[in-house]
């Protein structure tokens, strides 16, 4: 079986891919997975821990997710908890770093101890950066594809460009870009995003 998501799994609620990844779903939890990859990986970034360590805290925290969907109360509140989890073992992480020990669980409270709370700052920026990933994966993939052509590669790639990828006339770019903005920026609005 291919457990690939298609857009319209990554689209589900959260509540139905919990539902979903408890009964077994595997499309269901590569979509959960695919949905929150970024958000789960952007903690450890702005840590500023090197990239094979924010690898193994994202590989941890989806580990932590996996045994704790079970038990998961609200399932609306996963990106809260993933979030909140990924900053815990970034914390562990830095503090390993700076008095390494052997039992690791000899440290007091773990990375679960909810004492120190993801910072606001922080949690406003990732929260916010996650609704544009979720503006951006409802988008039709066309208008899904320039955005971030144009957006978010680094460079930004040229109308030219855009327009032989997309098999689409350059003069058009313009006009079909301004239309996919205004669809994200309605979406956004939806979001609450201001």
């Amino acid at each position: 079986m291919n457990a690939a998501p298609a857009a319209r799994e990554v689209a589900w609620s959260d509540e139905r891919l919990v539902r979903e990844c408890r009964k077994g779903n595997q499309v269901a939890w590569s979509a959960l997975i695919e949905k929150y990859k970024n958000l789960i990986f952007s903690i450890p970034i702005k840590f500023g821990l090197p990239r094979e360590d924010a690898a193994d805290i994202f590989q941890a925290v989806c580990v932590d997710l996996l045994s704790s969907l079970p038990k998961l109360r609200e399932p609306k509140a996963i990106a809260k908890w993933l979030m909140q989890t990924s900053f815990h073992k970034c914390l562990r992480w830095k503090k390993d770093r700076l008095n390494p020990v052997d039992d690791l669980e000899a440290l007091d409270g773990g990375c679960n101890a909810n004492t120190d709370e993801l910072p606001e700052a922080m949690l406003y920026q990732v929260q916010r950066e996650q609704s544009v990933r979720e503006v951006m994966a409802a988008l039709p993939p066309r208008c899904g594809r320039m955005v971030s052509m144009l957006f978010f590669d680094d460079p930004p790639r040229p109308y030219q460009e855009v327009a032989k990828e997309l098999g689409i006339a350059s003069g058009s770019i313009g006009f079909i870009r301004g239309r996919c903005l205004k669809k994200m920026r309605q979406l956004l609005e939806e979001k609450g995003f201001q």
